[in-house]
């Protein structure tokens, strides 16, 4: 497939990463350090010139183009770059915004603009704030086969109760599968007698009562149904959407916005959502209001830095869990190094999202760990299928290393699998892949 991603921010840069292995991939970008530097980084044809320009297109192969990514930073240019590439070729298009609002204009009126998928960078992040605060501890939290089954990725600290033991010993809940360790740059596929060490990221797949029940096992920090008291620091869009998923969920979440008028805007379009007006980095308001008291913070201000101050504030005072936004992506890291919780990245947040989709075309849904490494897939088995009426242990001989069958959901039944499991046409099968093995197994499956 012909591929023509134009932005090279870091947004283009992580899609075109997740896609030129497999993918005729063209990054355009006006910016000559951007394309200098992505030349020399993946396996791409770099273009300097404006995305908007038909001649730049044209130059990029647009006319034997199968799908074209808008994702520069300007809303405008990305609808544009659309238009355009709709004018000279007929490629899919996906158009990369960060207002809500015109993605609503575009759900209302499919193929306006000459999209045919939009991706809202402001709603994803909130999304991912939700699931990651509705699961305590979890880094990474997505839901498959109609919400039956539910996967999440657990940082193991030295202290945690699972640490130094076998997975046989850490595995005490009904419908769970010890589907991967991340363990710094390897990723290994468990067995019974494999050691769970500090620092592992472990990844699980099951029901969400079992995943739920295995989080509580790793940390006392509440669930969002138990939430008394959340609190969301930042007024920005980002924060608004935040605080409407937060209501959507039944929670009223307190929201402090220093600016007044911000701060009035807000009251009005969150009824369940207390909104204060205060600097949120005084630390007298925060011990005033009793932020100290909440379980969960989120810092969703307009900068790294402000971010990265309320959350070790409020962690001083006491609060149970603080997630932050992150904008640059190499600084989450160093967040969660120094004390916050949960750092999210709504640029790798959106790249991810944007290639998730690109993959769905062979799957039923996708989710992609520690950028891109491994998937978790969602198959619904047919006959072609490798697993078709087969034992798991007998089809597990036919696909590569690294595959591991951690769910099926059987006519709104969850199933555990076992080696001898025998998978039906029709079931919707989980499973965890390395990355290197995707399309081997996407062929098979």
């Amino acid at each position: 497939m012909r591929v023509i991603v134009v932005g090279a921010g870091e947004v283009g840069s992580n899609i075109a990463a997740s896609l030129d292995d497999d993918h005729n991939v063209v990054v355009i970008d006006t910016d000559p350090d951007r394309i200098d530097a992505i030349t020399y980084a993946y396996d791409v044809l770099a273009i300097q010139g404006d995305g908007t320009s038909i001649e730049t297109l044209r130059e990029a192969g647009i006319a034997d183009a199968d799908l074209v990514i808008a994702s520069t930073d300007v809303d405008e240019t990305n609808i544009v770059i659309c238009g355009a590439a709709k004018a000279v070729g007929e490629p899919f298009t996906i158009a990369r915004v960060k207002k809500t609002n015109l993605l609503r204009t575009w759900e209302q009126s499919r193929g306006a603009f000459g999209i045919d998928f939009m991706v809202c960078t402001d709603l994803q992040t909130a999304e991912t704030i939700v699931r990651i605060a509705g699961l305590p501890g979890a880094h990474d939290v997505e839901t498959f086969a109609g919400d039956l089954v539910q996967m999440a990725e657990f940082e193991i600290e030295s202290d945690s109760p699972i640490a130094g033991e076998t997975v046989s010993e850490a595995d005490r809940f009904e419908s769970l599968t010890f589907a991967a360790l991340l363990r710094d740059d390897d990723i290994v596929i468990p067995q019974g007698d494999t050691v769970i060490e500090a620092g592992d990221a472990v990844v699980v797949i099951g029901s969400r009562e079992s995943v739920r029940a295995f989080a509580g096992s790793l940390t006392p920090e509440p669930t969002l149904e138990d939430a008394n008291e959340i609190v969301i620091v930042g007024g920005t869009e980002m924060g608004y959407q935040t605080a409407r998923l937060f209501e959507a969920e039944g929670l009223e979440p307190r929201l402090v916005e220093r600016d007044p008028r911000r701060a009035r805007e807000l009251a009005e379009q969150l009824p369940g959502t207390m909104v204060l007006q205060s600097d949120a980095t005084d630390i007298d308001f925060l011990v005033r209001e009793h932020v100290d008291e909440s379980d969960i913070v989120v810092a969703a201000l307009e900068s790294d830095e402000k971010n990265l101050l309320v959350s070790l504030l409020a962690k001083r005072i006491g609060v149970e869990r603080t997630i932050a936004l992150v904008e640059s992506g190499e600084y989450v890291d160093l967040f969660e190094t120094v004390g916050v919780d949960v750092g999210v990245n709504p640029r790798l947040v959106t790249s991810e999202e944007i290639t998730r989709f690109t993959r769905e075309q062979r799957t039923e849904n996708v989710a992609m760990l520690e950028s891109d490494r491994a998937e978790v897939l969602e198959i619904e088995v047919d006959a072609e299928s490798v697993l078709f009426e087969r034992r798991i242990q007998d089809a597990m001989a036919d696909l590569p290393d690294g595959v591991v069958v951690g769910a099926i959901g059987r006519a709104g039944t969850l199933i555990t699998p076992r080696g001898e499991t025998v998978v039906e046409g029709g079931d919707h099968v989980v499973i965890f892949v390395e990355t290197a093995v995707i399309d081997a197994v996407t062929s098979a499956v």
